[in-house]
């Protein structure tokens, strides 16, 4: 992984580098067995501290703990720097120590006067202190933090890699994406074992710094009172001093290195240097903040408390509390007013992209100059209707329909407007702006004057009167449709005939996605081993072609696992499935429970009967009807089916199972929304109504 720029080096040829860094190793391990002069252990000492400081200040800086991945290395190397350097400095305190004070060099001299402030009983303890809080708090946690983040590391290994590969198949990432996620994850792995092992060097450290400083206590004691004479007192007074200098000296940089390992493995999933980190959510609840200012006066004004420490604090957080939510407000209403000009932004480049002339909405609206005039004041009461028409939609086909698009449109008339699907005109209508429609059918009309014209979406005879006379249509018993209505009408029945063109394969997948876990797998073993996902996006639409509700998607899977591994033709395991959903389609068609059915004649089944080729099988090959016998039929059909249909009631053609298909292929030319139905689609329990028959 790529150091970050506080690691970064100047480039310098690798050759000279590694030897550098081989010699800075060598280097170190002399000083363990070569005595060294007073002036280059002050040199050595000063170095630990400025590398201490430097893990230290990286460690506060890095965004995520594999940004410092060399730190168990960089730990070891400035353990054994310390090392080394308390072998020197108890060389040379026993060796001359009996000079005084300044025998092992000016740092040790300079930390003993001033921790000590010239009394070693002083030293001793401040030396303890840092011992204990090293060695018990600071060195204890991180080591079983370390420990922990190692184990859970190497535990989520195996997760982490199905996930990876997961969204490799899926496609969600590529190859060379992947690729790097599995070595970050091997990186991580490999960090977070190395620390669990590194964080004992702290620990070991500790403990040496102490055991070094005892040894330098007691045997400079024994070395000056009985090498030197010198008495037992100064003898002491020189070699504790000597000893608890060398001590804190050596203890300052392994406390500062052990506080650096602590915040590198304790910093877990955050994200960002660690002052972003703590501070943004320390401060980032101004609750928290008010209430701790309120504690803080409280003590203020307590008897014996002293006033002036507390009250400064408490107007600091009170000062927080009110100053940071006004500024988390200011930067999201800046972020928002970014993200809003970088949507714009995006919007007019796709507006004045070649590729947005390639776009099309899937449904669209396309209003003339006048209708749109017309309707711009019931602009926010269409989309509201528009909304209710998706949602009945969703709920009585089983998918969603796509949104819907209005445009104004100059090219077309002015006072006409045209529904368009994928692009493509499939409905248009000449408004009559500023009147309204009253649908009369077969039965008595309007007194009122009007003109007579056909509605727009089922084509039933209706008249056209100016609005000032809708109270007297409805004192006359009739029900005005305004113009608002006439248009939404007309849309929901144009995209009730075009549903299959609507069900897109994103539909269908989000369909199978919502199932429950069982169906979804009874999805993929169908679309994996009998047929594709097209395969069974073919089978919905035409079941919506005849307006059949796919939202029992489940029943329909099953339906399909049945036939798929037997049938390979789309349309006979669409009649499969229809037959298994017989309790829904005659329960979608029935008026209060009945079921008026209109019969195919034994005539005509008999005609169509005999249009069926068969193969040597026995399958059905071809249809093959003679051309006067379709005029013939086409007539009495739509001279029986319009006599009923002028009755305003529901009904459904019945023929037999092998002929549906066909006779509902003719007949959807004549009457696209008559349902047919064979005998085998009747279901148990429905009260059937039979109107009559064609014959």
């Amino acid at each position: 992984m790529a150091q970050p720029p506080a690691l970064a080096l100047p480039k310098a040829n690798p050759s000279i580098r590694d030897i550098g860094f081989a010699l800075g190793i060598m280097v170190i391990l002399c000083v363990l067995f070569l005595p060294i002069p007073a002036f280059l252990i002050d040199l050595g000492l000063a170095f630990s501290i400025a590398l201490s400081v430097l893990i230290l200040m990286v460690a506060l800086w890095i965004k995520k703990p594999l940004e410092f991945s060399s730190f168990p290395t960089i730990l070891l190397i400035a353990t054994m720097t310390r090392l080394a350097l308390n072998i020197a400095t108890t060389r040379v305190i026993l060796s001359h120590g009996y000079e005084g004070h300044n025998a092992a060099g000016g740092v040790i001299a300079g930390f003993a006067s001033l921790v000590m402030s010239g009394d070693f009983v002083i030293g001793l303890i401040v030396f303890m202190i840092l011992i204990t809080i090293n060695f018990i708090v600071i060195t204890k946690g991180a080591t079983r933090i370390a420990e922990v983040g190692a184990r859970f590391t190497l535990d989520a290994i195996p997760g982490k890699q199905m996930a990876i590969d997961a969204d490799l198949s899926a496609g969600l990432i590529d190859e060379k994406e992947a690729q790097r996620r599995r070595r970050e994850l091997e990186e991580e792995s490999s960090f977070f074992g190395a620390m669990d092992g590194a964080s004992k060097f702290v620990r070991g450290d500790a403990v040496a710094g102490l055991l070094i400083t005892c040894i330098n206590i007691f045997g400079g004691i024994i070395i000056g009172y009985f090498r030197h004479g010198m008495p037992i007192g100064q003898a002491a007074d020189v070699f504790v001093k000597l000893s608890v200098g060398d001590g804190l000296v050596s203890q300052m940089p392994a406390l500062v290195v052990s506080l650096a390992a602590g915040l590198l493995v304790s910093r877990g999933g955050t994200a960002g240097s660690t002052d972003q980190a703590v501070i943004n959510q320390l401060s980032g609840y101004p609750r928290a903040l008010a209430v701790s200012a309120v504690l803080m006066g409280i003590l203020a004004v307590m008897p014996g408390m002293p006033f002036l420490p507390f009250v400064f604090l408490g107007g600091l957080l009170a000062s927080g509390a009110w100053f940071i939510p006004r500024q988390i407000e200011a930067e999201n209403k800046l972020r928002r007013d970014a993200e809003e000009q970088k949507v714009m932004q995006t919007k007019e480049m796709e507006k004045d992209s070649v590729k947005s002339v390639l776009k099309t909405a899937e449904i669209e609206l396309a209003l003339g100059k006048i209708v749109s005039t017309r309707l711009l004041g019931a602009h926010q009461e269409l989309a509201f209707r528009v909304g209710k028409m998706r949602k009945k939609f969703a709920t009585q086909y089983g998918f969603v329909v796509p949104e819907i698009k209005v445009v104004d449109d100059m090219a077309i008339a002015d006072k006409s407007y045209q529904i368009r699907i994928h692009g493509t005109t499939i409905a248009s209508n000449m408004l009559r702006v500023g009147e309204v429609l009253v649908v009369t059918g077969s039965g008595r009309k309007p007194t009122v004057p009007g003109d007579e014209i056909r509605e727009p979406a089922f084509g039933m005879p209706a008249v056209s009167v100016l609005e000032a006379f809708t109270e007297d249509l409805k004192r006359e018993g009739f029900q005005p449709i305004d113009n608002v209505s006439v248009v939404l009408t007309h849309m929901s029945e144009v995209i009730r005939n075009n549903l299959p063109a609507l069900l897109s394969y994103k539909d269908v997948k989000i369909l199978i996605e919502r199932l429950d876990p069982e169906y979804k797998k009874l999805a993929d073993e169908i679309c994996s081993s009998h047929m594709s996902y097209s395969g069974l996006q073919a089978v919905l639409k035409l079941l919506l072609a005849e307006r059949v509700s796919i939202r029992n998607l489940h029943l329909i899977l099953e339906a399909v696992a049945e036939l798929a591994p037997h049938v390979r033709k789309t349309e006979q395991i669409v009649e499969h499935v229809r037959v298994r959903m017989a309790q829904q389609l005659c329960g979608d068609l029935a008026d209060n429970g009945v079921l008026r059915v209109l019969r195919l004649g034994s005539k005509w089944d008999l005609v169509f009967h005999q249009a069926l080729k068969r193969d040597q099988k026995g399958e059905i090959v071809e249809f093959d009807i003679d051309p006067r016998s379709l005029e013939e039929f086409s007539e009495q059909a739509g001279k029986v089916i319009r006599e009923y249909m002028d009755r305003g009631m529901p009904f459904v053609l019945v023929t037999s199972p092998e002929t549906r298909s066909y006779v509902r292929m003719i007949i959807e030319r004549l009457f696209a929304t008559l349902p047919v139905l064979s005998h085998v689609e009747l279901a148990k329990g429905i009260e059937i109504k039979i109107l009559g028959s064609i014959s």
